[in-house]
C-alpha cells in the first residue's frame, strides 16, 4: 500500500529514517510531499489530498476548523526555533543578544530566509519589529520555496535564517546557533490524518510511529525539541 504524506521542510531532517521505519514494520511505501507549510495549507486549501499532514500546530487546526484534516486524530510532535547560519568555515557573528542580532543582520552583505515557510513568516516579522526591515530586505534572497542555506553554501548569499532543522539539513554551512530565546516564537509542528483518508489505518498507524518513544532520536537529530508522547494512547487509540 502507498501513504501520501505532505510535510512542512522544517521536519525533512528526521523523516528518511522514521519513513523507513514504518515502511519495514508495515510493509508500505510512503510518498512524501515536502513545502513549506503556507504553501501546503494554500495547496491544501485549493483542493490537494493525502492520506496524512504534517504542519504548524496552527495549520494543523485552521484546516481541522475547515473539515479538511480530522482534529482528533491531531498530535503535537516537536517545538523548533529559528537560527542562523554561514558559509562553512567562515566567520560567526554574534547574535547572543537583540543588539548583537541587529548588528549583525545590518552588517551582513545578504541574507536568505523564505517566503512562505514558518520562519519566514516570523523573520519578515521580527524585523519590521526591530526597526531593520528595508536594510535587510535590500540585500536580502527571499526564496519561494526550499532551504535558505543552499545559497550560502555555494557562496552567493553570506547569511541564512530559517528553522535550525531546516538549516541542518544543508551540507556546507555553519549554524552559528538559534536567534535570541527573548525574540523567539517556537514553532510546533504537529501531524494529522486528513478527514477521509485512503488507507485510514495506514495513517494512523503512521502517525503513531511519529508520535512514538523511538521517534525522539530522529528528531533531536535533526535539530527539532520531541514533545511528550503518549498523545495517540491518551485519545484512546
Amino acid at each position: 500500500m502507498m501513504l501520501k504524506v505532505l510535510a512542512t521542510r522544517a521536519v525533512q531532517g528526521a523523516l528518511p529514517v522514521l519513513i523507513a521505519r514504518f515502511e519495514g514494520a508495515m510493509s508500505a511505501q510512503v510518498a512524501t510531499d515536502l513545502g513549506p507549510t503556507n504553501a501546503l495549507i494554500a495547496r491544501i486549501k485549493g483542493g490537494e489530498r493525502a492520506d496524512a499532514a504534517i504542519l504548524t500546530r496552527q495549520g494543523v487546526d485552521e484546516l481541522a476548523r475547515l473539515g479538511i484534516l480530522d482534529g482528533a486524530s491531531a498530535v503535537d510532535l516537536v517545538r523548533s526555533v529559528v537560527g542562523l547560519a554561514v558559509k562553512a568555515g567562515a566567520p560567526r557573528p554574534d547574535i547572543g543578544t537583540t543588539e548583537a542580532l541587529k548588528a549583525a543582520l545590518l552588517a551582513a552583505r545578504s541574507i536568505s530566509y523564505s517566503r512562505l515557510g514558518a520562519s519566514g513568516v516570523f523573520f519578515a516579522g521580527l524585523i519590521e519589529r526591530l526597526g531593520i526591515a528595508e536594510a535587510v530586505n535590500a540585500k536580502a534572497t527571499i526564496i519561494p520555496t526550499g532551504l535558505t542555506g543552499e545559497p550560502v553554501a555555494r557562496g552567493e548569499v553570506e547569511m541564512a535564517v530559517q528553522q535550525v532543522s531546516e538549516l541542518k539539513a544543508v551540507p556546507g554551512v555553519d549554524i552559528v546557533g538559534p536567534l535570541p530565546a527573548s525574540l523567539q516564537t517556537p514553532s510546533v509542528f504537529s501531524a494529522a490524518e486528513f478527514a477521509s483518508p485512503t488507507g485510514a489505518n495506514l495513517a494512523r498507524a503512521f502517525l503513531e510511529t511519529l508520535a512514538s518513544p523511538e521517534a525522539t532520536p530522529a528528531f533531536t537529530a535533526a535539530g527539532l525539541e520531541p514533545l511528550v508522547r503518549g498523545a495517540l494512547a491518551e485519545k484512546g487509540s
